[in-house]
């Protein structure tokens, strides 16, 4: 029996996502909750398992185009017990409830291709947001730059990559269309670089291509455009509808404090050398994290959010903590959940688990909803202070600035202690400065003298 498999609601009223590469093809077989494909949502990268247990027929969709929710997907030979029950008149099959089904999408009718975009375009590096990550979510000497996949099929990837061929260069040449593999060997011949068309297999490639030299890659990117124009699309398009939303409902207000977190270092280095902890990775941010926790304790209105259809302040019981972490996607905030019920080594846990999640682009949309207050750890990129925008719908977020050594007052004299400057942005609306000013204090006094925490309720 023929089963169809329409694209199910994500979550949170999401009604599309980009289908960024299958990982099935008409005629396989495939098992029950057997990964079928990756889509791109406006917030993450999720795996669709598959209800069924059968045979691919038919792929409604390519590699790039984006589908509304509730549109098909996929169509499968089912046979015996897993075939869907016919309901209604129309006799339609049974949608599988995997993740959440029944948004409506916002565009009908079969899955619409993105728009082509006019002359010889580029998807090239954008640093625009490069906010606070975990510490382990990127290194901080890393020069990635973040580049939008180009159209192109795993087989055309390939073997690009054993002619050593960057596809964002072919798809300065192409536009917007699917890169083909002759459009790769016309590029091969154009900077130098034999496509070797003659060669059958894997092996025969490598030995018959050189790469092409750097020089020869440069000159070709020379040549282009001299602009590039980049879609906005998926994580960059949220992030940017959510910090215009934000910066414009919310009044916000940004204190500073520099603090002398010396004492905190030197609790960092023991810590480390103690064999039973050798399994945690306790860093500053758990620090952090967890003064943030208690702090918040006493600041009730910095973990709580404006409803404004009710006419109400809703104080939250809990902390989902935030942490903003700077992917090759874009800017997303995980949250972990219950944050001020968690020790010292279960937060840094939670931050070495979201980092690798992050990091690998498989951080789902549940993870990143909700949040009653966030940290964006700017100094994993060298950075001291800033100015850091509320997540909509919280009303305080803590940037922590770089450790650095430098001079300072301690005990009367002058010498070398390692200080953090820390950013407190918060709705106006909800938090008066007393209060801001405050909940930055108890953080800081939290890092300069850890053993404060014991006073804390």
């Amino acid at each position: 029996m023929n089963a169809e498999f329409r694209l199910p609601d994500l979550g949170e009223g999401l009604t599309e996502a980009e289908v960024v590469q299958w990982l099935v093809a008409p005629g396989d077989a495939v098992a029950l909750n057997q990964t079928l494909a990756e889509v791109e949502t406006a917030k993450a990268i999720v795996e669709l398992p598959s209800p069924y247990e059968g045979t691919v027929a038919t792929l409604h969709a390519e590699a790039g185009q984006t589908v509304a929710v509730g549109a098909p997907l996929i169509d499968f030979d089912v046979h015996g017990d897993d075939a869907p029950e016919a309901k209604g008149d129309a006799g339609e099959k049974a949608q599988p409830n995997l993740v959440g089904y029944g948004a409506a999408p916002s565009t009908g009718g079969r899955p619409a291709r993105r728009a082509r975009r006019s002359g010889a375009t580029v998807a090239a590096a954008d640093t625009a947001v490069l906010e606070a990550a975990p510490h382990d979510a990127r290194p901080a000497a890393s020069t990635e730059t973040v580049v939008e996949r180009p159209r192109s099929t795993p087989p055309v990837r390939a073997y690009a990559k054993r002619l050593g061929i960057d596809l964002v260069l072919v798809a300065a040449e192409v536009g917007d269309r699917v890169i083909t593999r002759n459009d790769v060997d016309a590029y091969a011949q154009r900077v130098g670089t034999s496509p070797a068309a003659e060669a059958t297999t894997a092996s025969e490639v490598a030995d018959t291509v050189a790469p092409a030299s750097p020089a020869a890659l440069f000159d070709a990117g020379a040549r282009g455009e001299r602009e590039t124009r980049i879609p906005i699309r998926g994580v960059r398009k949220h992030t940017a509808a959510a910090m215009v939303q934000s910066a414009f409902t919310a009044p916000h207000v940004t204190v500073f404090h520099t603090v002398d977190v010396t004492a905190t270092m030197d609790l960092l280095a023991s810590l480390r050398e103690d064999r039973s902890l050798s399994e945690h990775r306790i860093g500053p941010l758990a620090v952090v994290a967890k003064a943030v926790c208690l702090a918040l304790g006493r600041t009730p209105g910095l973990n709580s959010r404006w409803d404004e259809a009710a006419g109400e302040i809703v104080q939250h019981n809990f902390v989902d903590l935030g942490i903003a972490a700077a992917t090759d996607r874009g800017l997303i905030v995980p949250n972990i959940r219950d944050a001020d019920r968690m020790s010292l080594t279960g937060l840094a846990t939670a931050l070495k688990s979201l980092a690798e999640t992050a990091r690998s682009g498989k951080t789902s949309p549940a993870e990143l909803a909700g949040g009653t207050f966030s940290i964006s750890n700017i100094g994993v990129f060298g950075v001291d202070a800033g100015t850091p925008i509320l997540p909509p719908g919280q009303s305080g977020i803590l940037a922590v600035g770089a450790v650095r050594r430098q001079p300072w007052e301690y005990r009367g004299e002058i010498a070398l202690r390692q200080m953090m400057t820390l950013s407190l942005s918060f709705d106006h609306r909800l938090v008066d400065g007393a209060e801001g000013a405050r909940f930055v204090k108890d953080v800081a006094d939290i890092l300069q003298e850890p053993g404060r925490a014991m006073l804390f309720s």
